[in-house]
């Protein structure tokens, strides 16, 4: 479950602390092909191999985090793709992580503060709750202010805290 969260300037960096954080050259990411600029700089500054995944085929997915060898596996999609308003198959992406021991990191800028029955975002609307979860909220959109959290288990948190360059750097 998400029991602690972490401020940072804006979503970008939020994203690019995550992925080069989590990431590394012992890692792999799986991105899916239509997400933001943001996720796709902060993968290709990690380090880690970087798949490509399309949303359409999560049996494929299935296959590629299977054969992968990678110590660290992660899952990066936006919750809501900006240019086409499709929601990112978050119940299927999350079973797919639990069951190959990935992260699933999530961009919610266009979900939170829109979906959910408090407008608390993708999590909420789909009753999401896991430790494998890593939740980026954008502010600057929806709540009509400037910056974004990360929340995630503590142990995740605590990592950033100690790794995520725009964070350390920052304050």
């Amino acid at each position: 479950p998400i029991s602690r969260a972490l401020f940072f300037s804006t979503g970008y960096m939020a994203n690019l602390a995550v992925l080069t954080a989590l990431g590394g050259k012992d890692a792999e990411i799986f991105s899916e092909a239509l997400n933001h600029a943001s996720l796709i700089d902060g993968a290709r500054l990690s380090r880690a191999r970087v798949t490509i995944y399309t949303r359409d085929d999560l049996s494929a997915l299935d296959r590629l985090l299977a054969a992968s060898a990678a110590s660290t596996k992660l899952v990066v999609t936006d919750s809501v793709f900006s240019m086409e308003g499709a929601i990112a198959p978050l119940p299927d992406l999350l079973a797919l992580c639990e069951r190959h021991q990935a992260w699933l990191v999530v961009d919610d800028a266009h979900g939170f503060g829109v979906l959910g029955a408090q407008g608390a975002g993708v999590l909420q609307h789909f009753a999401l709750r896991s430790p494998q979860l890593v939740y980026v909220g954008t502010l600057g959109k929806a709540a009509g202010v400037a910056g974004a959290f990360v929340a995630a288990h503590a142990p995740v948190i605590e990592w950033l805290v100690q790794r995520a360059r725009t964070y350390i750097y920052t304050t």
